[in-house]
């Protein structure tokens, strides 16, 4: 299995791996320091060099087994077994870590089940089973923003596939369900004790306390079925 860096610590920007495997247009690293696509975050982009070259990542996606492999722009290629030099496109990172966490704060606000959602460097949204709108837009912005204030630790904890099945209230979003078989789910922790305000099953990257998000916008709220609505918030 690959190694993912971004699991233990989605603040580094460069890494040193080794090519496992190659094929048309990309690579596989490991470890592997960008995020793949998956859970409604787009993958990193960035750059690897190794002795004698260097190329574009045009994305990290996962391959058909599920490890991550790098989209590489037109031009030379490593081969297996050489060692790369790792770097990620940090300002997309950093946006995708805040509006991610936001849209944690937003499940907590909004504390209905979510059906779906997407993540962009400077906004995201989150899709509620909510069949009516809410009362109060400018409620909610200011619960997301008090939020934000008390600048909560943002932290991870690991339970096995069996203590998730005997806590199913975990998991918030009905689209996106934790992946399975490694044994252990990876839950992302937003405040400590009396102060935890949300736990749940997530693979993506975050910031390490609320307040690194800054200020947040609530934008629209969409109706897009009978018993759905879509709330998009933005940074500010």
């Amino acid at each position: 299995m690959t190694d993912l860096l971004h699991l233990d610590d989605p603040f580094l920007k460069t890494a040193t791996g080794q090519v496992v495997e190659t094929g048309e247009g990309w690579v596989r690293v490991d470890p592997c320091l960008f995020y793949a696509t998956g859970g409604g975050q787009p993958g990193d982009t960035g750059e690897i060099t190794w002795d004698g070259g260097q190329a574009k990542v045009t994305i990290c996606e996962k391959g058909p087994d599920g490890a991550p492999i790098l989209r590489l722009a037109d031009g030379a290629a490593p081969d297996v077994g050489q060692s790369v030099e790792q770097r990620i496109d940090w300002d997309r990172r950093w946006g995708h870590m805040r509006v991610h966490t936001a849209l944690h704060l937003l499940s907590v606000v909004v504390p209905l089940p979510v059906t779906g959602g997407a993540i962009s460097v400077e906004k995201g949204r989150l899709d509620f089973a909510m069949p009516d709108p809410p009362e109060d837009k400018d409620a909610i912005e200011r619960a997301l923003n008090d939020l934000v204030a008390r600048d909560l630790a943002v932290g991870t904890d690991w339970i096995t596939e069996d203590e998730l099945d005997a806590n199913p209230g975990l998991v918030k979003t009905m689209s996106v369900q934790p992946p399975r078989g490694a044994g252990r789910i990876r839950l992302v922790r937003i405040g400590q004790g009396e102060d935890q305000v949300d736990l749940q099953p997530c693979g993506g990257t975050h910031v390490s306390t609320t307040g690194q998000i800054g200020r947040l916008r609530l934008g629209k709220v969409e109706k897009k079925s009978a018993t759905s609505r879509r709330i998009t918030l933005h940074l500010a």
